[in-house]
């Protein structure tokens, strides 16, 4: 009868035992330890990318600011230049005036009306060509609108009244409504009155 085989080593038995045991259980307070240690991390993960975003922010305003700073002391000190152009497009979006083209300061809503009236009337006189009735009635109908609005705002106003561009709008308007006035509203209009209220919106155009 054959022998038994000697038994494996105390030692590779327990390795092999211990190889194929599962580890053994945290504890409730290993546990607790190390769910506490997670988030002090996360926490601590949490305010540094917090504080590095503030960083980040107060040395960007810190930049631009002594950017804006160094800009506005060179155009002090030297009469213009780029910092003049960004504190001028600062001010122009709070300002209520506007530089004309002739250089007057006038009122922005003044000029904008202005500006409508002559696209308007000009669009609508290049229209009257007996085309397209119902494109021309379109454009008609904006001039009008742009000229009602205009009128309705600045008729009379002492701060315009005196303006070139104020008095040739009114010469336009005069005489494009004498003429509808007496040859009737769907009358075409003669090519001197065309050109007389052309010239005069080209008057206005010029000092706005």
């Amino acid at each position: 009868m054959p022998s038994p085989p000697p038994h494996a080593p105390m030692s590779l038995m327990a390795s092999r035992c211990y190889c194929c045991s599962s580890p053994p259980s945290p504890s409730p307070k290993q546990r607790r330890d190390a769910k506490s240690k997670q988030q002090q991390q996360h926490i601590r993960g949490a305010r540094l990318a917090v504080t590095t975003r503030r960083a980040l922010l107060a040395a960007a305003i810190v930049v631009v600011g002594s950017g804006t700073a160094g800009r506005a002391r060179a155009a002090e000190e030297g009469g213009g230049g780029e910092g003049e152009g960004v504190v001028g497009a600062i001010k122009s979006i709070f300002d209520p005036n506007e530089r004309t083209k002739s250089g007057k300061v006038l009122p922005k809503a003044y000029l904008k009306a202005a500006r409508e009236v002559v696209r308007t009337l000009r669009e609508s006189l290049g229209e009257d060509d007996g085309g397209d009735v119902a494109k021309f009635r379109r454009g008609a109908d904006a001039a009008k609108e742009s000229i009602r609005e205009f009128l309705g705002g600045w008729r009379g106003q002492q701060a315009v009244a005196a303006e070139e561009s104020y008095v040739a709008l009114e010469k336009a308007i005069r005489s494009l409504a004498e003429f509808y006035s007496k040859a009737g509203p769907f009358a075409s209009l003669p090519k001197d009155v065309k050109d007389k209220i052309l010239a005069n919106l080209n008057t206005a155009d010029a000092f706005l």
